[in-house]
C-alpha cells in the first residue's frame, strides 16, 4: 500500500508541474528548490519501502522453495488421484500467493506484466471438481476415504472440503465419511473447528435418513455449546423424526447395490465363459489382402463374437505414442457429448489433423487394418481423463445421415491401472465385456449393424480412473464411402 501511495504522489508531482511555465516567473523558478526537497524525500521513502517490498518477498520466495522438489516424472506423481487433488489445491495456493507479492512490482515493470496476465491459477470450480472424482471412484469403486488414501493423506481442511463437496452434490454418505476423517485428523493447525464439523455430521446422517447418528453428533455438538438454541431445535426435529421412522439406514456400511456399468468396472462380472472363449480366434492379419499388410502383417485377437469386438497388438510405437501427447497437451479442452460439457463426460480432449506427420501415419494404420475408407472420417481425437475421469454408457451412433459406422480405440497411455482388475473400457454392456488396457494396441468394433441401424449391443463406457494417467485416442469412421467396403445387408438381423 506504501509503494503505490508513493508512486502516486511521484506520478502527481510530474503531472502538475509539467503543465507550467517557469522561465517566465522567477517564484515558479524558486518554488521548484522546495519541490526538488519533497521529491527526494518521497524518492527515498518510496526505496525503503521496495526494499522492505523485496525482502518480503524473498521471505515468501524461501518458504516455498523448502515445500518444492522437482519431480522427476511430473506425470508420475499424477498417478495417484489423492495425491493430484492435493497438487492442485497446494498449487492453487501457492500460485495465489506469488502473484500477491509481485503483482505490484510487476504492474510498474511492463517488461513482466504479460508472465501475470498469462498466468492460469485453478479456481474454485477446478478444486471442486477434482474433490467430486475422489467421490466418484469412490461410489463405483465402492471405498471408504481410508481404501482411496492408500499413498497419500489428506489433511482435516483437504477433507473437510472433499466431505462440503460430497453434501452439496446430495451424497450424505460419503459427506459423512469425509468429515468423521476429518474430525479425526484435527490439530491445532487446521482451519476448520469441531463445531462445524459436528454439525456436518449431524446434518449428514440425518439427511441420509440415519437418525440415532444424526441425534448422537447432535448431541456432542450441544455438549460443546450448551447455549445453541438453534442446535436444541434441530435435536428436537431429529428425535421427531426418529419416532416416526420405521427403519435407519446404516450410514457406516456403504451400499451394495450397483449398476450393470459400477459392477462390470470392478471387474465383477465377465460373461466371457471359457467354452466361448475357446472359439475366439487369434492370426496375423493382412486387412483384407492390402499390400501394404503383405510383409508385415498386424497381430489380431477377436476380443467378443457379437458384438465382434476386435484387438490390434502393436498398431503405434511409443515414439509415436509420446509425439501424439506432446502435440496435443497444449491443445486439449474439455471434451464435450452432443448436449455439450456434460458431467456424464470428464476429460480433454483435441482433434488433430494430417498437418502432423505422425497423424497423418496413424490413419494410413487405421485404413490399412480395417479396410475402410478415411474421406469421411472424423479427425484422430486423442483424450486424457482427470481426477475421476470417465465416460458413462453411451452409443458412438445415433440417428444423423452420416453415421458413424465404426470406433477405432488406441490406448495410448504408457502406465495405467484403471479399476482393481485394470478394466479401462467396457463395450457391450448388456452382455458384460470389460477390456483392459495395453498399451500400443486397439480394438475396433462396429456401431452399425449391415443394414444401417445401430447396433444395440454396442452401449460401453470408459471406466473412472482409479489409479494412473488415462490416454486414448480413437477414430471415428463415418458410414459414407464404405459402400463397397462394408456392403449393406437387406436383411433386418445383420
Amino acid at each position: 500500500m506504501a509503494i503505490k501511495e508513493l508512486t502516486f504522489v511521484v506520478c502527481f508531482w510530474i503531472v502538475c508541474t509539467s503543465g507550467h511555465e517557469f522561465f517566465s516567473s522567477t517564484d515558479q523558478t524558486a518554488q521548484l528548490v522546495e519541490k526538488k526537497k519533497d521529491l527526494l524525500m518521497s524518492f527515498s521513502q518510496y526505496i525503503d519501502a521496495e526494499e522492505k517490498n523485496v525482502e518480503t518477498m524473498k521471505s515468501a520466495l524461501r518458504n516455498l522453495l523448502l515445500s518444492y522438489s522437482d519431480p522427476v516424472d511430473p506425470e508420475e506423481i499424477m498417478r495417484d488421484p489423492v495425491t493430484a487433488y492435493k497438487l492442485l489445491r497446494q498449487l492453487r495456493d501457492e500460485l495465489i500467493n506469488i502473484v500477491k507479492h509481485i503483482q505490484p512490482s510487476f504492474y510498474q515493470c511492463n517488461e513482466y506484466q504479460y508472465e501475470l496476465d498469462f498466468l492460469e491459477i485453478p479456481q474454485m470450480e477446478d478444486l471442486n471438481g477434482a474433490a467430486l472424482g475422489l467421490i466418484r471412484l469412490q461410489e463405483i469403486y465402492k471405498l471408504y476415504p481410508e481404501d482411496i488414501m492408500k499413498e497419500m493423506s489428506l489433511s482435516a481442511d483437504e477433507a473437510c472440503h472433499v466431505g462440503l463437496v460430497a453434501f452439496n452434490e446430495d451424497k450424505f454418505q460419503h459427506a459423512f465419511f469425509w468429515f468423521q476423517y476429518s474430525l479425526n485428523t484435527l490439530t491445532e493447525y487446521s482451519a476448520t473447528n469441531k463445531k462445524d464439523l459436528l454439525h456436518y455430521l449431524s446434518f449428514s446422517a440425518y439427511r441420509f435418513g440415519s437418525q440415532p447418528v444424526a441425534i448422537y453428533f447432535g448431541q456432542q455438538l450441544l455438549n460443546l455449546d450448551p447455549t445453541n438454541d438453534e442446535v436444541k431445535v434441530q435435536l428436537s426435529l431429529y428425535r421427531r423424526h426418529h419416532l416416526l421412522r420405521t427403519s435407519n439406514p446404516d450410514i457406516f456400511i456403504l451400499n451394495t447395490e450397483s449398476s450393470n456399468y459400477e459392477t462390470l468396472c470392478r471387474g465383477e462380472i465377465d460373461e466371457r465363459t471359457s467354452k466361448r472363449q475357446r472359439a475366439l480366434s487369434c492370426r496375423y492379419s493382412t486387412g483384407g489382402g492390402n499390400p501394404r499388410l503383405m510383409y508385415a502383417p498386424v497381430k489380431e485377437e477377436v476380443e467378443w463374437d457379437e458384438p465382434r469386438i476386435i484387438r490390434y497388438h502393436d498398431i503405434i510405437s511409443d515414439r509415436e505414442i509420446e509425439i501424439l501427447k506432446n502435440i496435443s497437451r497444449p491443445l486439449l479442452s474439455r471434451s464435450e457429448t452432443k448436449r455439450g460439457v456434460s458431467k456424464i463426460r470428464t476429460s480433454q480432449s483435441v482433434f488433430l489433423k494430417e498437418d502432423y506427420p505422425v497423424v497423418a501415419r496413424v490413419n494410413q494404420r487405421i485404413a490399412n487394418i480395417t479396410g475402410l475408407s478415411m474421406k469421411s472420417a472424423e479427425d484422430l481425437q486423442v483424450q486424457n481423463y482427470g481426477i475421476g475421469g470417465r465416460y458413462e454408457p453411451h452409443y458412438d451412433s445415433g440417428d444423423d445421415e452420416n453415421e458413424r459406422i465404426a470406433t477405432f480405440l488406441i490406448y495410448v497411455s504408457v502406465a495405467l491401472v484403471i479399476s482393481p482388475n485394470g478394466i479401462i473400457n467396457i463395450i457391450g454392456l448388456h452382455f458384460g465385456v470389460a477390456l483392459k488396457p495395453k498399451k500400443g494396441s486397439a480394438v475396433l468394433w462396429y456401431n452399425l449393424l449391415k443394414n444401417g441401424n445401430v447396433d444395440l449391443y454396442t452401449e460401453h463406457a470408459g471406466c473412472p480412473v482409479l489409479k494412473g494417467n488415462k490416454w486414448v485416442a480413437n477414430k471415428w469412421i463415418r458410414e459414407f464411402g464404405q459402400e463397397f467396403r462394408r456392403p449393406c445387408s437387406l436383411s433386418y438381423w445383420e
